[in-house]
């Protein structure tokens, strides 16, 4: 799905140059490339393209982004219990990552004598992987999960030289609960299973790894605007 969205988009920014190029009397479409690190469902960044008046009468400013973030994965002990066995040799090790996709409409509204400040929302898509490695205990293993979500926020925009920009932006992301996948167990939100261990739910899963759910956002980056 991620990838048939990507395709879309970057095949209409091939489109839109091709048609910026044959009609540049009639509609001039601006691009901006961009880069943003800070507090991003966990410590990380992203990387986006902005592009702009791309459509007749289209009020809206579409940017998509990906981003790497790396956050708490959860309690090492409580997963291998829920995931895999109630051993408890081993000295526990964690970490957490997050691939980010989202896609947002801005819409430009000036607020607090910032004039160019612009209001954002938009679809979300991540991947999380929780690692949890048990030095000395033989047992290495990734929880997954793919989720959909909703964000919101607001950026602001401060040129620095004609082409780049200095941008902050705030935002709020919220996540929808989605199967943790664990060695050759799965818990679901809907209660559908696969091997679970003794009487663990999908709630006991979801306390026991950090899926992503209420993520805000504070970064801070630059843009390369083409037009």
């Amino acid at each position: 799905m991620i990838k048939e969205t990507l395709l879309i988009f970057f095949s209409m920014i091939v489109l839109t140059f091709a048609q910026n190029d044959r009609y540049q009397n009639y509609r001039t479409t601006s691009f901006a490339l961009g880069t943003q690190f800070g507090m991003y469902n966990g410590v990380g960044g992203n990387v986006s393209i902005l592009t702009s008046q791309f459509a007749d009468n289209f009020p809206f400013t579409a940017k998509l982004s990906v981003g790497l973030a790396y956050s708490d994965a959860g309690d090492p002990l409580a997963a291998r219990r829920i995931f895999i066995n109630n051993n408890t040799n081993g000295i526990p090790e964690k970490s957490g990552k997050t691939w980010n996709f989202s896609i947002d409409f801005l819409r430009r509204y000036s607020v607090l004598n910032l004039k160019r400040n612009y209001f954002y929302a938009g679809p979300r898509y991540i991947m999380f992987t929780g690692n949890f490695n048990f030095i000395g205990g033989n047992e290495d293993f990734d929880v997954i999960s793919d989720q959909w979500g909703l964000g919101v926020g607001m950026e602001n925009y401060f040129r620095i030289v004609p082409a780049v920009d200095l941008v902050i932006n705030l935002g709020y992301d919220y996540y929808f609960t989605s199967t943790l996948y664990g060695h050759d167990t799965s818990y679901s939100p809907e209660g559908q299973d696969v091997n679970p261990r003794e009487e663990y739910t999908f709630d006991d899963a979801d306390k026991a790894v950090n899926q992503p759910q209420h993520q805000i956002k504070a970064l801070i980056g630059f843009n390369y605007n083409f037009n």
